[in-house]
């Protein structure tokens, strides 16, 4: 054990050494530098005793590291082999003097020691190609030790101590790491690849250790950086992606079939210890690939830009890797030939691969959620293929699943994680309906497939049905006359869904987004096309409920404002769709679908739809239109004689019973794929606005049209006059006449401020609509 009087020797020795050598540089005097710094950091590598770390801090020693280990690069980036030895035991002294030392730490930062160390790894990272090749770097032993020292260095400098984890981030010492460790290994390149000979066997083990813990403490390095209080330093530039993906080609099938060299014995530690490296390695990429695509920006923009433009990744074609890794990447030979490797171990390796895989899935899926990125994902130049090559993959993924994925209900369906990253990535390139009607069209023809058992089953699991029914939701979206909705209605998509079991009760406590996506493509479709309302309103049987009966119980049984909120708006277009394709109704239409109008109508005659229909009124309070649909719905309504006492007595329907909130989901961000955000008044807001009890509370307020948590227009005022119209030519006798005692004076109201408005203009409509009321009430 070296005393601290010994230790502080030692430190004098080598300022000594330092004068010496600026005064006369020769070889006698780094070899005994070499011996010097290897016994300081002897020295350093215990803590028991006395505290020599502190008393060497307090010394010139981190200024003297500094000056030394750029002396020994003698003008050059890298050390000559000679000078390789005394600089790899002046990294040896600086990364043993700040282990555990944040005092240490900050006085090395200040010498510049750390930012010597990574200058001196810039400089062998120049020596690597780019792009990279899949040999290893040829470097020596030496060389190697040298290298591993510093990365050493680096991670015990910045381990817990963030002023240097903000130096180290500001000079992209993440990116010089990472391009020097997967040069000097490259996960995979043992199996086929021999390093320039130099001693035999052994030195063949101690290069290959050496490199796979470069790897190793080079990602840690990465993983300690990473881990920063000011996230603003870690954005890394796009220049990493050429860097990490080629790693995943080490798990990739290869069109070039390689030869194992067979030099290291599949029983022995080495071969172990690389198969994990590999691994390691590959985890690794995929964790920053996935976050860095999650977080940054110009990452997202950048793997769009360097799939049809291989230059932007000096010809690394990085996405077009993670597709293949994803679609074709498997478990390397070397697992299975490890024979040191325990069949517990191997099931954690494979499940964790797995886990990889889905982490690069996040990463496309956010490549193509990037709305500048369609251009780049998109490609409409080759009439051949539409959508360009991008497209095509994830058409095939989805084909090729449904074509392969055995009967209805089995548990082993194949390959559903490609399904989910290719409807989740078009579901986002989808929002253009003439990229949903291109997907839907030949050659594609993706109507049948996305509504196959296989894709929308009972038995299908909720993830797969996340991203079919997303990309469902965002075509349904498109305008009522689009193509979009003939492919879909041809399809029979309204049926498949309802029959696929996303709305019932089993799949509440996991599926609320799914089930919004659900409800958002009959939503639409219904609106398009009175077709689509027949299948979701009348049974095909007595013994299984309709799609409508399955949204309404749902509905009733969820405390989700958005799934009250969508499902109820899916009444208001069922209405709307039925009542204005009766009204129009001629000759030329079939008795039977006259009998299917007619029957569907009969069953919208509930108690239960108007309850609905004026609840959505109610709880609306700052989304008119919402309202405004409600309004509308239950105005048609009430053209029917059944019709109008269920929508009076709706109007007295208390909210307070069936819903904890007032408050609707607003009716943009419900179309959103992700989550819908529920708006609920603040507690200032409860405090200062009225919030409506009952939808006549609601009819009063729009009429007012003060003291609201929203401005509303002068059509939904009208509207509001409008229902009250339709019912007063109703027979409802006494029952009106609670209404018309809550209303009238607001009606007086609205009448005498709009007494000077001209015969013109909406406002006029308003002032005549309510006069009309009255004129209408006079008899009640």
């Amino acid at each position: 054990m070296t005393s601290k009087a010994e230790a502080l020797d030692l430190e004098s020795q080598l300022a000594n050494l330092l004068l010496q050598v600026r005064a006369s540089d020769n070889r006698v005097l780094w070899h005994q530098i070499g011996i010097v710094a290897h016994d300081t950091a002897n020295a350093l590598r215990s803590k028991d005793g006395e505290d020599i770390h502190t008393a060497l801090g307090k010394t010139a020693l981190p200024n003297t590291l500094t000056a030394l280990l750029a002396l020994a690069l003698h003008e050059g980036s890298i050390p000559d082999d000679y000078y390789t030895t005394p600089t790899l035991e002046l990294l040896r002294v600086g990364a043993n003097l700040c282990m555990n030392h944040d005092t240490n730490r900050n006085a090395l930062l200040e010498a510049g020691f750390p930012q010597a160390v990574t200058s001196l790894l810039e400089g062998y990272a120049e020596i690597v190609e780019s792009p990279a090749d899949s040999r290893p770097l040829a470097l020596t032993i030496p060389h190697l030790k040298v290298i591993r020292n510093a990365v050493g260095v680096l991670l015990n400098a910045c381990m817990g101590f963030d002023p240097i984890k903000f130096r180290l981030l500001s000079v992209e010492a993440v990116l010089t790491i990472l391009k020097l460790a997967n040069s000097i290994y490259p996960p995979g390149s043992w199996q086929y690849h021999t390093l320039k000979p130099e001693s035999g066997a052994d030195a063949l083990t101690e290069s290959w250790t050496l490199r796979s813990g470069i790897s190793n403490w080079a990602w840690r390095a990465v993983t300690e950086l990473r881990d920063v209080s000011d996230e603003s330093l870690l954005k890394m530039r796009p220049e990493i992606l050429p860097v990490l993906t080629p790693t995943l080609a080490a798990f990739t099938p290869s069109s070039t079939e390689l030869t194992p060299v067979d030099l290291i014995k599949p029983d022995s530690e080495l071969y172990y210890t690389l198969v994990r490296a590999d691994f390691d390695a590959l985890e690794e990429t995929c964790s920053l690939v996935e976050s860095l695509s999650l977080d940054v920006e110009d990452i997202r923009y950048s793997l769009a830009r360097g799939y049809r433009n291989p230059a932007e990744h000096d010809g690394v074609l990085c996405l077009q890797s993670i597709l293949n890794f994803i679609e074709t990447g498997g478990y390397p030979p070397s697992w299975s030939a490890c024979t040191t490797l325990g069949e517990a171990e191997l099931l954690q390796l494979q499940k964790s691969f797995t886990i990889c895989k889905a982490a690069l899935v996040k990463s496309v899926v956010e490549v193509a959620g990037e709305d500048t990125n369609e251009e780049q994902l998109w490609d409409d130049s080759n009439g051949e293929a539409p959508g360009g090559e991008f497209v095509k993959t994830m058409v095939r993924w989805i084909k090729d699943f449904v074509s392969s994925a055995p009967a209805v209900g089995s548990d082993s369906l194949p390959r559903d994680d490609l399904v989910i990253c290719a409807s989740l990535s078009l579901g986002n390139l989808a929002r253009r309906e003439k990229h949903a009607v291109i997907l839907l069209s030949s050659p594609h023809n993706m109507a049948t497939v996305l509504v196959s058992p296989q894709l929308l089953g009972p038995s299908v699991d909720i993830k797969l049905k996340h991203g079919v029914l997303g990309l469902l939701k965002h075509m349904a979206q498109s305008s009522p006359l689009a193509a979009v909705h003939d492919h879909l209605l041809q399809a029979n998509a309204v049926r498949h869904i309802s029959m696929s079991g996303i709305w019932d009760e089993k799949a509440d406590n996991m599926a609320e987004i799914v089930q919004l996506s659900a409800i958002g493509v009959v939503k639409h479709m219904c609106g398009a096309n009175v077709e689509n309302v027949f299948t979701l309103v009348l049974p095909e049987d007595d013994n299984s409920p309709t799609g409508l009966a399955r949204i309404m119980a749902l509905t009733r049984r969820s405390e989700s404002v958005p799934i009250r909120s969508e499902g109820t708006r899916v009444l208001v277009n069922v209405v709307r769709r039925l009542w204005n394709d009766a009204s129009v109704a001629t000759k030329a239409d079939s008795d039977k679908k006259q009998k299917k109008k007619h029957a569907a109508i009969r069953l919208m005659l509930t108690q239960e739809v108007a309850n609905a229909l004026a609840l959505l009124v109610t709880r609306s309070g700052k989304y008119p239109l919402l309202i405004n649909e409600g309004l509308v719905a239950l105005s048609l309504l009430s053209t029917q004689r059944a019709g109008a006492p269920l929508v009076l007595k709706a109007l007295e329907v208390s909210s307070a019973s069936t819903e904890t909130s007032p408050m609707a989901v607003s009716p943009t961000s419900s179309d959103a794929l992700s989550s819908p955000s529920v708006v609920t008044p603040s507690s200032s807001t409860r405090g200062q606005l009225h919030l409506p009890e009952t939808a006549t509370d609601m009819l009063v307020a729009v009429l007012r049209n003060v003291d609201n948590p929203a401005n509303f227009q002068v059509e939904v005022r009208v509207n509001v006059c409008s229902l009250l119209l339709q019912l007063e030519k109703q027979d409802l006798g006494a029952g009106l006449a609670t209404v018309k005692r809550r209303v009238q004076p607001v009606l007086e109201q609205v009448v005498e401020d709009l007494k000077d408005v001209g015969s013109e203009g909406m406002e006029a409509t308003l002032a005549a609509a309510a006069r009309e009321v009255m004129k209408g009430w006079s008899g009640i």
